[in-house]
């Protein structure tokens, strides 16, 4: 098991990648700031190229070849700055405006070629940019899920970069995963996000905690503030005080807001996969995001992807 305070101090250039979409980034910023302001590190902020239908009505992940404005670091694998957007449209992506809240580049990773090309992808560019650390952060907690969670709607990304997570660390490289605003995507339950770390604790998994400070929670605020995100921004409301059900989705979700939302938990890769990683299980194998999707669908997962193919009919 890994000791995610050692480690965390330990690295130099952390890569942290928000590893659900959308605005999973926002969450990443939380480990990178704590790592910048406490550790002493330069971190290197990410997160995919699947923006939710209110920012890009077209379903799923882009690829590589839709995307301007960025430079490839690998294949899949781009790097960012704040006009990068799909091809042709005025589609910007998080990672983009992280860009211009930063005034640096961010990553940005293509799933669309499945779980073993995004790890070499992520490979190749962690050594390009000289990154001693990958933290892969999901924002809800929805990446622990098993399946049949009532709350469940975004299986698939998560799945995809737990997957990815696990042959880095098969690899030899340096991973951490960290799950930050549990319950705050209105996807898992607070009580079922702690019930499977619990699960991945009794696996030898846990690998501490790390909770948002005064400095941290201001400088989200100010990223709140420009990146689109909602999930995230509850969190930094719980730091705030905020507790209880809140409505998200316009409405249309439930968050079950407390203190433990403000804290991100980093687990240990393989033990997660061991105790918690059904789904990334299914998908290790697939050749290509719709390969993916259709391992999900096997075993009864009606996936972001499903909903959004369905939405744009």
């Amino acid at each position: 098991m890994g000791d995610a305070e050692a480690i965390l101090r330990g690295a130099r250039r952390p890569l942290v990648i928000g590893m659900g979409g959308g605005g999973d980034v926002v969450g990443a910023l939380a480990t990178a700031e704590l790592s910048r302001l406490y550790d002493g590190a330069d971190p290197v902020l990410g997160g995919i190229t699947w923006e939710r239908r209110p920012i890009d009505p077209v379903p799923g992940a882009r690829s590589v070849h839709e995307i301007e404005g960025a430079c490839e670091l690998a294949p899949g694998v781009l790097l960012a700055g704040p006009q990068t957007r799909v091809r042709g449209r005025d589609v910007l992506f998080a990672e983009s405006w992280m860009a211009a809240f930063l005034d640096r580049p961010t990553v940005l990773i293509d799933i669309n070629g499945g779980a073993g090309a995004v790890a070499d992808g992520l490979a190749q560019a962690a050594r390009g940019l000289e990154c001693d650390l990958i933290v892969f952060i999901d924002v809800g907690g929805d990446v622990l899920a098993e399946g049949p969670e009532p709350g469940l709607t975004s299986p698939l990304c998560d799945a995809i970069m737990l997957a990815a997570a696990a042959r880095l660390c098969a690899a030899g490289h340096s991973v951490l995963a960290g799950i930050f605003g549990i319950g705050c995507d209105a996807e898992l339950t607070p009580a079922e996000v702690l019930a499977r770390i619990a699960a991945v604790a009794g696996a030898g998994g846990f690998a501490g905690a790390r909770g948002l400070t005064e400095a941290a929670a201001r400088r989200l605020e100010d990223a709140i503030a420009l990146v689109p995100t909602e999930a995230s921004a509850q969190a930094v409301r719980a730091f705030r005080g905020a507790s209880g059900n809140t409505p998200i989705r316009d409405g249309s979700r439930i968050v079950e807001l407390s203190a433990t939302a403000a804290v991100t938990f980093y687990l240990d890769v393989e033990a997660t996969v061991r105790a918690a990683g059904r789904l990334a299980g299914a998908v290790d194998g697939a050749r290509d995001l719709e390969a993916a999707n259709q391992a999900l669908n096997h075993l009864g997962l009606f996936t972001e992807l499903d909903r959004e193919r369905e939405a744009a009919r």
